[in-house]
């Protein structure tokens, strides 16, 4: 008997959504997209420009065997199900795969959930459709447009600076670190000075005269104050007031990615790594199931039926006077409430119930998604703020203190919270006495430029400006730094010299698109096509009417930057030497190419991996004929070793073998064991 068919994108669902379905389904992988723009056309761009942007597809590289295979599997399935992943990519490729395999509107439906869990998928299969084509249109203009941007602006900057790519979200993203690494270098630091009161349980600071704000800008009017000052402090006012403090809604796929590089030192590619392995189940003791909700999302909505089993668990643990009430965000012109926030698929799955079958990394992030959502429904937590404002000679000293008076929800979400107590003495009884300080103090201080972008302060400025979306960021980030753009200081963007090149380039030229407001507008016209507002194809005929033509002129006008002198001449004919950028990276050759072919050779640097695990060598990076890095001993050829994915010098706890380590997975080099 024929049995129904399911594809999900990634084999690791598809193992745990065919034991929910039962026999009578078989769950397969695309592994992810089976097509792609072709290279072909005009530019290249795969698209026909005259039939309204008509795109050309073409089967992925090593994906016709997948395909073949599927092929196969819908020839023997008496219906078949699209479980692809629950936004407009995994809408594009349910729609590739009902295009490639021959569907018809008769023989198949489109399943969508949310989290992997048997009751959800269970549910989606009840609630089937057809594929969304508004969903398809949108990400299909989307690829287009980073298509004709990247090929022709990347083609550009290769041509006329060496930069390696431009993107319509990318250059967007480095120029906003270019912009403010040139606030920085035009910052001029100004002096200003602090006067501190200390007593015997606390410290006050000077921040008023005549109970009006001013400033101390250097040392002679620092001391002219403290000529005016004497050791008694009258106690002119003891203000308490009682505050509420609530807890932030659940995690979205942009707060997470801040969060998990401000708390738990985790990158955005790093921290979508591990959520999609959260997301697409974990083997615990007695079953195999999603730990959270689908990772990529802007909504901070939680569905009623979460809402109800996490009242109930919160009653039950913590006591009824911890109930809290259901937080709302604002509503913003680029939130896609489609889905849930990023939360726990059971509330009753704690942490520390599933450590032991979790990496360090996956029980990090799973604890701070799992109390966030558990936090966001308790009750707001309540301090005690004083406020103690001190007179002297006309000088008011401000010290305050606080108190948490109910810990609401920070009884669980205190170890991601800077909430700080600072308990000031009990003075309400004091008030218009005298009390006198042990030390009167003056500090020296300079303004500070605006900080560096850090990976997370970067991913907020994107989101607040409506640049792309967040479940780009991380790849955006990637890019910026492999292609040389940038580098990390102390975990903070610093844009590299060809940074500011392509930058400053592209807004010579192309100011009117790559900025902040054009890419926003963009991100606004793209959901209109998915909301069926807007006619695809004129969104991108309106683009490239003005963007093709200022190519073009860019071409013609744009100056090519002449490549770096080292100050060397070259041996064979006299001309000077200059760096130039190729494939591989830099290297040094004559400026009369072509007519002059030398090249410099370049002495080899050994970048020593880790130790031989057999012999005395050491692991170093190498290089294949065809130019492609692999790690092999330095003993070679009396040594054989070599890997093609990074080593990481540990040995596997199974066999004893290598571990080796790609795209953030750390793997056996002999064996399945993965870390």
């Amino acid at each position: 008997m024929a049995k129904n068919l399911v594809i999900v994108e990634s084999p690791s669902k598809s193992k745990t959504i065919e034991k929910y379905l039962g026999k009578d389904y078989k769950v397969v992988s695309s592994k992810g997209h089976i097509r792609d723009l072709s290279t072909s056309g005009k530019y290249g761009l795969g698209v026909d420009i005259e039939d309204h942007f008509k795109p050309k597809y073409t089967t992925i590289k090593g994906k016709k065997k997948t395909i073949d295979e599927l092929k196969k599997d819908v020839k023997n399935a008496s219906f078949v199900y699209l479980a692809t992943d629950p936004d407009r990519e995994g809408e594009a490729i349910s729609w590739h795969l009902y295009d490639t395999l021959g569907l018809q509107e008769n023989n198949y439906d489109r399943v969508v959930f949310h989290e992997i869990t048997k009751n959800a998928v269970l549910d989606a299969f009840q609630h089937a459709r057809k594929i969304d084509q508004n969903l398809v249109n949108s990400q299909e203009t989307r690829r287009i447009l980073d298509r004709i941007i990247g090929f022709r602006l990347s083609k550009l900057m290769q041509a006329k600076t060496g930069g390696k790519s431009a993107g319509r979200v990318q250059s967007v993203a480095l120029k906003l670190i270019v912009d403010r690494e040139r606030e920085i270098e035009a910052f001029q630091a100004e002096e200003y000075w602090t006067i501190h009161a200390h007593f015997k349980e606390f410290d006050a600071d000077l921040f008023q005269k005549n109970h009006k704000d001013f400033e101390i800008h250097n040392e002679v009017e620092a001391n002219e104050v403290l000529d005016q000052l004497s050791n008694a402090f009258k106690i002119e006012s003891v203000d308490k007031k009682v505050k509420n403090k609530k807890s932030k809604l659940p995690f979205t796929t942009s707060t997470l990615q801040q969060d998990a590089s401000n708390k738990l030192n985790m990158n955005a590619k790093r921290t979508m790594s591990v959520a999609q392995k959260l997301y697409e189940g974990i083997e615990l003791a007695d079953e195999t199931v999603g730990l959270i909700t689908y990772m990529r999302t802007d909504s901070t909505r939680l569905s009623n039926e979460f809402i109800g089993s996490t009242y109930q668990w919160i009653e039950a643990k913590y006591g009824k006077e911890y109930l809290g009430y259901v937080k709302m965000a604002k509503k913003t012109e680029n939130v896609q409430d489609a889905h849930e926030a990023i939360r726990p698929t059971s509330i009753e799955r704690t942490p520390e119930n599933v450590r032991p079958y979790l990496s360090d990394d996956e029980f990090k992030l799973y604890r701070m998604i799992y109390y966030r959502a558990l936090a966001s429904l308790m009750k707001d937590a309540k301090t005690e703020n004083t406020t103690v404002i001190l007179d002297n000679n006309d000088y008011q000293f401000k010290a305050t203190g606080q108190v948490i008076v109910f810990d609401g929800y920070l009884k669980v979400y205190q170890d991601y919270e800077d909430t700080k107590e600072n308990t000031l003495p009990p003075l309400d009884e004091y008030q218009s006495n005298v009390i006198v300080s042990n030390d009167i103090t003056k500090e020296q201080h300079f303004t500070k430029p605006p900080a560096r972008y850090t990976e997370a302060k970067l991913v907020k400025a994107m989101e607040e400006l409506g640049i792309g979306r967040p479940s780009t960021y991380a790849t955006i980030m990637d890019n910026i730094k492999t292609r040389g753009y940038v580098v990390l200081e102390e975990k903070k963007f610093k844009p590299t010299e060809i940074g500011f090149e392509v930058t400053d380039r592209l807004q010579e030229h192309f100011s009117h698109i790559i900025n902040v407001k054009y890419t926003a507008a963009m991100e606004e016209d793209l959901d209109e096509i998915a909301e069926g507002k807007k006619v695809w194809y004129q969104t991108l005929e309106d683009f490239y009417k003005d963007f093709e033509p200022a190519v073009k002129e860019a071409f013609d006008q744009m100056e090519k930057k002449a490549p770096e002198k080292t100050g060397e001449v070259c041996p064979e004919c006299g001309s000077d030497l200059v760096v130039r950028k190729g494939r591989y990276g830099e290297f040094v050759a004559c400026s009369n190419y072509p007519e002059c072919k030398y090249i410099k050779a370049q002495p080899k640097e050994e970048v020593v991996v880790c130790d031989c695990p057999n012999c005395d060598g050491k692991i170093i990076e190498r290089k294949s004929k065809r130019g492609k890095l692999f790690y092999g001993c330095n003993n070679f050829p009396k040594c054989k070793t070599a890997y093609w994915d990074r080593p990481t010098g540990e040995k596997c706890p199974e066999c004893g073998s290598m571990l080796t380590e790609k795209k953030d997975k750390i793997k056996c080099s002999n064996c399945d064991y993965e870390k």
